[in-house]
């Protein structure tokens, strides 16, 4: 990316964020192309940072939910003045900024992720309802912010809505890999935060979830070659990492938190690099 020294140092703060949270998303990054690296992560970082409000670093810190509530209102607020002004005093803000300008990332993505952030302060227990509500913003959106970004970054004229096939595949994939991260940490969730996203009781709907799980990946699969080609391997490994979380929770034993062991991994982005198709679940 270029710009400004202060662009530039707001970016990499991005990255920094992202580099220390998460290996297997760093993994999916390093595939995109340098088009595109930068802003994805600038995406992430904000995600990253509000997540990190309501799940138990701003409690640590000894703020009342009250208090957590007001920070997420303000980072909010914060992002949606950045992008209307084009500068924030926030780093990681700044960075999403940049990205939100040249990529065409609108407040009607930003709302619904913070809506869900704010959830995660107010409701304990999904139904059906609230569930798919909460995913929209929580992940749905994040993919469509993603999509913004590879239908748009480095043009020249102003950006253009994402063909509809490539927004349902999105938006399917960033379900998916929702409902996953939400059975991979079911223990977690509801010991530490007290939080029950899924309504899992026992062997019966724990498959009903992952059987949604596979279609949404599915789905996703299906459109992956419409994306461009600086995009598809990453998309397609991030689809395939999950894809075997998702074969490893099938047959998971309590509350063993699943992972996928970092020689799969490698596997994985080796397929992905050499241009194979992501892999199908359902069928």
């Amino acid at each position: 990316m270029t710009g400004t020294l202060y662009d530039r140092t707001a970016s990499a703060a991005a990255a920094a964020v992202i580099s220390a949270y998460s290996t297997s998303f760093g993994l999916a990054t390093r595939l995109l192309g340098v088009r595109v690296r930068g802003h994805v992560r600038n995406v992430y970082a904000l995600v990253r940072v509000a997540d990190e409000i309501v799940d138990g670093e701003a409690a640590a810190a000894g703020l009342s939910l009250d208090a957590q509530r007001r920070t997420l209102d303000a980072l909010e607020e914060e992002t949606l003045d950045a992008m209307s002004s084009g500068f924030s005093a926030n780093l990681v803000v700044h960075a999403f900024a940049l990205t939100a300008r040249e990529c065409g990332i609108t407040p009607e993505h930003v709302r619904p992720f913070f809506a869900s952030m704010r959830t995660d302060l107010e409701t304990a227990s999904h139904d059906a309802a609230s569930h798919d509500d909460y995913v929209y913003g929580s992940a749905e959106v994040v993919g469509l912010m993603c999509l913004q970004v590879f239908a748009n970054a480095g043009r020249p004229d102003a950006p253009i809505p994402a063909p509809a096939a490539l927004v349902t595949g999105a938006r399917r994939l960033g379900a998916a890999f929702q409902d996953i991260n939400f059975l991979r940490d079911l223990a977690d969730d509801a010991g530490l935060l007290g939080r029950d996203y899924l309504g899992v009781t026992d062997g019966s709907t724990r498959a009903t979830v992952l059987d949604r799980i596979d279609a949404d990946l599915d789905a996703a699969a299906e459109t992956i070659s419409l994306l461009p080609a600086d995009c598809r391997a990453a998309v397609t490994a991030a689809h395939d990492l999950f894809a075997a979380l998702a074969t490893r929770l099938r047959t998971a034993v309590g509350d063993e938190r699943v992972r996928v062991p970092d020689p799969v991994k490698a596997i994985i982005a080796a397929r992905a690099v050499a241009g194979r198709p992501p892999v199908r679940r359902a069928s």
